[in-house]
C-alpha cells in the first residue's frame, strides 16, 4: 500500500511539474475578475514600526519580545537539555542576535519570522502569542475579523487559530491581530495513531466546508499553512489571499498560491471554492505522505478532490460528508499504524 501512494503520489506530483517563467508570465498579465476593486495598496503585506507601537501593544495586555527574553529562553532549553543528560551548543544563532543588543529591553526580532510578524507572551500569565500586523482596510482582516467575532468565531466547525485580541490603530491603517503561538508544520507533531490522522484531516475539511457556507474562500491552503496546538487542534493560518464573496457564483482568474489548479495554471476564471477543494486534496495527499498514514480508502477520495475537471470536484461539503461516511467507524477501531 505505501508503494502504490507512493506511485499515485509522484505521479500526481509530475502533473503538478510546470515552467515556472511560463507560469509567471501568465499571472503577471491576468487580473481578478470577482468584479470587486482590488485596492492593491490596502491588500499588500504590512511592516510597521514595532518599537513605535511596543507600547499600544503593552496596554492591551501583550508583550513583545525582547533582547532579555529571547536570553531567558534559551537558558530555560539548555536547562531542559541538561536534565535530560543533553547538550546544545550555546552560540546560537538566536542567542547571540539577543546578546548583541544594546540592552536586554531593546526588542528582539525573530529572524525566522517575517517583518510582519512578531513574537511575544500575554502579560497576565506567560502565554506565548505571535503578533501580526496587517491593513486595517485588507481583505484579510475582514476575514479575520468576520472568523474571529461572535457567533461565527464560536462555531465548532470553525477550526482558525484562536485569535486573542485584535489592536486597531485607525491613525495608521493598521491592525494588529494577537494569536496563540502554535506550532508552525504538521511534521512538528505528527499524529501517532489512524484515529489521531483522520481527526487531523475531518478538522480541516470541517473548517473548509464552513468558511465555504460563508461564502469564503481560503485560496492558499497548504500544509505550511496548518498549524497544532499540540493537543491534537490543528487549524489553518494566512489569510492573505482569502475572500469573502457577496455571492456563491464567484470567479477570480489568477492566484499566486501554493498549491495551485489545472484551471488557473490555464489562465481560466475560476471557481474559488473549487480551488480550495483542489489544494484541500493536495493537502491531504502530502499530509498522508508526511506521517505514513495511507488507508486505501484514501486515494480514491483524494483523487476525486483532484479532478482536473473542476466542475466534476465535490464541493467542500460533499467531500465532509463522503469522508465521515468512509471513515466513522474506521478512525473508531483502529488506533495505532
Amino acid at each position: 500500500m505505501l508503494s502504490s501512494f507512493r506511485s499515485s503520489y509522484q505521479s500526481m506530483t509530475r502533473k503538478r511539474t510546470r515552467d515556472q517563467q511560463s507560469v509567471a508570465s501568465r499571472l503577471s498579465s491576468c487580473s481578478t475578475s470577482s468584479g470587486e476593486d482590488e485596492e492593491d495598496d490596502v491588500n499588500h503585506r504590512v511592516y510597521p514600526n514595532w518599537c513605535g507601537h511596543r507600547h499600544i501593544i503593552q496596554r492591551r495586555g501583550f508583550r513583545l519580545d525582547t533582547c532579555r527574553d529571547v536570553k531567558q529562553l534559551y537558558q530555560r532549553y539548555w536547562e531542559s537539555l541538561a536534565s535530560q543528560g543533553r547538550c546544545a551548543p550555546n552560540d546560537l544563532p538566536g542567542y547571540l542576535r539577543a546578546c548583541s543588543g544594546r540592552s536586554d529591553d531593546e526588542l528582539c526580532p525573530d529572524v525566522g519570522l517575517p517583518e510582519n510578524l512578531f513574537r511575544g507572551t500575554r502579560c497576565v500569565d506567560g502565554t506565548p502569542v505571535v503578533i501580526k500586523a496587517v491593513h486595517l482596510r485588507s481583505r484579510e482582516y475582514d476575514v479575520v475579523r468576520y472568523l474571529s467575532s461572535p457567533p461565527v468565531g464560536e462555531h465548532p466547525m470553525n477550526h482558525c487559530i484562536p485569535i486573542l485580541d485584535r489592536i486597531e490603530i485607525p491613525s495608521d491603517d493598521i491592525a494588529f491581530l494577537v494569536m496563540e503561538e502554535w506550532s508552525p508544520h504538521l511534521d512538528a507533531d505528527p499524529p501517532h495513531t489512524l484515529k489521531d490522522f483522520l481527526g487531523i484531516i475531518r478538522q480541516h475539511l470541517e473548517h473548509i466546508a464552513f468558511m465555504h457556507a460563508h461564502r469564503i474562500a481560503h485560496l492558499d491552503i497548504s500544509i505550511r499553512n496548518t498549524v497544532t496546538d499540540n493537543k491534537m487542534r490543528y487549524a489553518c493560518i494566512d489569510f492573505e489571499l482569502s475572500r469573502r464573496f457577496d455571492t456563491t457564483n464567484a470567479r477570480i482568474r489568477c492566484l499566486r498560491a501554493t498549491e495551485v489548479p489545472p484551471e488557473v495554471e490555464n489562465g481560466e476564471c475560476s471557481d474559488p471554492y473549487k480551488i480550495d477543494v483542489w489544494a484541500s486534496g493536495m493537502f491531504i495527499l502530502k499530509a498522508s505522505q508526511l506521517t505514513g498514514f495511507q488507508p486505501p480508502e484514501l486515494l480514491s477520495f483524494i483523487t476525486h478532490m483532484l479532478d482536473e475537471d473542476s466542475i466534476r470536484r465535490p464541493t467542500a461539503r460533499q467531500a465532509l460528508s463522503v469522508f465521515n461516511s468512509i471513515f466513522r467507524t474506521t478512525d473508531t477501531k483502529i488506533t495505532s499504524r
